[in-house]
Parts: structure tokens; C-alpha cells; sequence
């Protein structure tokens, strides 16, 4: 560990939990261990692909969920009260500075759920929609499935952005805030640039910031509310502290819907269209216990992600010096450009897979060829295996 290391109070507080102890998460029903055939074919193989952590979630989270169960009755129930409000606003304004109007507040199952309510509001079929590339397959899938458009801009050229919003059948700009799967963090000069194009051209923007509690250090998340009210436009923000916390299986999500006509009309769509009366009570509780006593948790957690990020960085340049990979900006989710090394990404699945015995994400499913995405929020030991794993199979292909 580096004296700036020593230093960080994040990489401090994780010496006071334990992320190195493996979690046996087999047999438990998990798309990341049990579901890695309906992908990659094979039974068995060490996973590094969906974005959830092998983690248990914060202990402050666990005792409020024992509390809410030794109560015993699970009724129907409601999401605006003041406690899980409040937990929102609580944790807006001590992590991003931010004050937020709970009155703007709507809530969701998920955040994909949340995403298609408000496609379906906001455009027609045949409507342009304006992803970054790479593109999360979620967005893709949805975007697609309601028979809109997908029109991709890469991350960072502005001048392709600008073109697509200016095309008259474009109608919502998608943001992933911070950006998956690269980790990409959007400076505040840069959402203002964006708020301002999309109010121009008269396209809703739906910022999805449900990565914005992985944001490491030398760089800070800045929510959509901070400069959309400024440029004008609809606009909506949809997140969760499912990824943060890792306790997605629960479900639960929330938003922020800037104008009151669109927020009235999506509660309206989701309490009647889709029937979502009473949301999950343990996703209420978990949220609730997250923002409100969760902080140490998420800090230490983040220090050891950054950790094993720095052991991916250490390990693939000291095998290959062309890569020069260096980590996220935020998240958890390795994106590895692996161009300079010219490799082939089907021959180099069939190595993972076939020989390694190991699964992790190519970059294709993002629309990325080229790339991997690695999944290092686990235990330090399957972070070494899988980066040892990959390095081989990487050897091998080129030779």
C-alpha cells in the first residue's frame, strides 16, 4: 500500500470490514454464478460479467432488513412517506452538495423499468434515440424492443452528438452518468454542454446515475438536477442504491422528473398501466438504512475496488507495456481496450471459456469490438485468478 494510500481515510475504513472472504454464491438462484450457461454456453465457469458485486451489502442494511422481517407482517405499502424522502435528500446533499426537492420524487421496480415508462412518454415508434457508444445492453434492448431508434454517439465527440440532436426525429438524449462501461465521469461543464443541446433541439434527456456512488478519487459525480433546471427541457433522472449497497435482487428504484405534468403522468402510468400499487417494503428499508448509515461501507468498499482495479492495471501492463490500461474514473467494471495486442475476439472467448474456464464479458455486447469488460467487485483472490486467466488466454491467442 502507497503512503497516499495510508492516508485515505476510504482505504483506512476498509481494514474495518471484510471484502476478501469468498461468499459462496452458487445454488442461490444468481445470474452472475448459476446463470453463466444461459451466456456463455458452459456450466462452471469462474464469472466476472453481470454488474453486481460478490459482496454482502453494508451491515447497517442487514440489521435494518432483520429488523423490518422480525416484525412479520409484509402488507402493501408506500413509498411517499417521509423516511425514504428524506433518506434521498439526506444522502444528495452530504455526497454531492446537492439540495433536491423530494416533491420532484417518483419511484419504480428498476431502473430499466423507470427507462421504458418514460420512452414510452417521451417518443413514438420510428423516434430517434441518442445513446453514447459503447452503449450498456439494457439501454439497446429497450430502445430497440419499443420499435425506437437508436442513433450512437461515441463518448466524448461533441460534434456527433450535436448532429444527432439536430436531427428532427431525434427526441431523447440517454445519459449514463457515470458512463458504463467505461467508467467515463462527465465533468459539470460537460452535462451544462449537454443540457444546452438538448434544450436547443427540443430533446428530453433521461440521465441514468445509478453508478454515481462508485465515483474514485481526483474525480466527482454531479447529478443532472445541478444543471438541467438552468437549461430548461424535460428531463429525468433514474438511479437506485441497488448497485452502490449490492442489493439489486430486492428491486426498487427512484427518479427525479423535472416538470410536474410529466411527473403526474408517469405515477399515473406506473399505478395504473402497470399496476405498481405498493412497492417492495425491503427495498424501502434497505434505501432508507443506506443513505442514512451506510457511508462508511460504501467509502470502504470503493477503496478496495480501487485496490483491485490497480492490481487489474499493475498485472495486464507488466504483461503487455502496448495496453497502458489504467482504471475508471468510477465503477467497478474494468473496460480493457485490448486493440493495440490485434487479438481476435472469438478466439480469445474460446480460450477464456474453453481452456481457462472463466467468463467475462466481451465487448461486443456493448457494441465494442476489441474490448472486455471485467467485473472486479469481489474478493481480491478471484480478482488475481481472473486477471492470471486472462493474461494466459491472451498469450496464447497471439501465439
Amino acid at each position: 500500500m502507497s503512503a497516499n494510500e495510508q492516508e485515505d481515510p476510504a482505504v483506512q475504513a476498509s481494514a474495518h470490514y471484510d471484502f476478501d472472504t469468498v461468499i459462496d454464491r452458487r445454488g442461490t438462484w444468481c445470474v452472475q454464478w448459476d446463470g453463466v450457461a444461459d451466456r456463455f454456453g458452459v456450466d462452471g465457469l469462474l464469472p466476472f460479467t453481470i454488474s453486481d458485486m460478490d459482496f454482502e451489502t453494508a451491515p447497517e442494511v442487514l440489521a435494518a432488513l432483520r429488523t423490518r422481517l422480525e416484525h412479520g407482517v409484509l402488507g402493501y405499502t408506500n413509498w411517499q412517506q417521509d423516511d425514504f424522502r428524506s433518506a434521498i435528500a439526506h444522502w444528495y446533499g452530504t455526497r454531492y452538495g446537492t439540495e433536491l426537492d423530494t416533491g420532484r420524487l417518483v419511484y419504480g421496480p428498476s431502473v430499466l423499468s423507470q427507462f421504458s415508462q418514460l420512452l414510452q412518454m417521451w417518443t413514438a415508434e420510428g423516434d430517434g434515440v441518442v445513446v453514447h457508444t459503447p452503449t450498456y445492453d439494457g439501454f439497446r434492448k429497450a430502445i430497440t424492443g419499443l420499435g425506437r431508434e437508436l442513433r450512437g454517439v461515441p463518448v466524448g465527440d461533441t460534434e456527433a452528438l450535436e448532429r444527432e440532436l439536430a436531427r428532427p426525429d431525434a427526441k431523447v438524449l440517454v445519459l449514463c452518468s457515470p458512463h458504463n462501461p467505461t467508467g467515463r465521469v462527465w465533468t459539470e461543464p460537460e452535462l451544462a454542454a449537454m443540457a444546452s443541446l438538448a434544450a436547443r433541439h427540443g430533446v428530453a434527456v433521461i440521465s441514468d446515475e445509478i453508478h454515481a456512488d462508485f465515483v474514485h478519487e481526483g474525480h466527482r459525480h454531479v447529478p443532472w438536477t445541478r444543471v438541467a433546471d438552468g437549461a430548461g427541457g424535460r428531463w429525468a433522472v433514474i438511479t437506485s442504491a441497488s448497485k452502490s449497497f449490492n442489493f439489486p435482487a430486492l428491486t426498487g428504484s427512484y427518479g427525479i422528473i423535472g416538470d410536474p405534468a410529466d411527473r403526474t403522468e408517469f405515477l399515473r402510468r406506473m399505478e395504473t398501466a402497470e399496476g405498481l400499487a405498493s412497492p417492495a417494503v425491503l427495498s424501502l428499508t434497505a434505501h432508507i438504512a443506506a443513505y442514512r448509515e451506510g457511508g462508511a461501507w460504501l467509502d470502504a468498499v470503493r477503496a478496495y475496488v480501487r485496490s483491485n482495479l490497480a492490481l487489474v492495471a499493475e498485472r495486464l501492463n507488466g504483461a503487455f507495456p502496448e495496453l497502458s490500461w489504467a482504471p475508471p474514473q468510477a465503477g467497478y467494471l474494468a473496460w480493457i481496450d485490448l486493440r493495440p495486442l490485434d487479438v481476435d475476439d472469438e478466439a480469445l472467448q474460446r480460450e477464456l471459456i474453453e481452456r481457462e474456464k472463466v467468463a467475462i464479458m466481451p465487448g461486443t455486447v456493448y457494441g465494442a469490438q476489441g474490448h472486455l469488460r471485467l467485473n472486479v467487485g469481489c474478493p481480491r483472490s478471484k480478482v488475481e485468478a481472473g486477471v492470471e486467466a486472462l493474461i494466459r488466454a491472451l498469450k496464447a491467442v497471439r501465439a
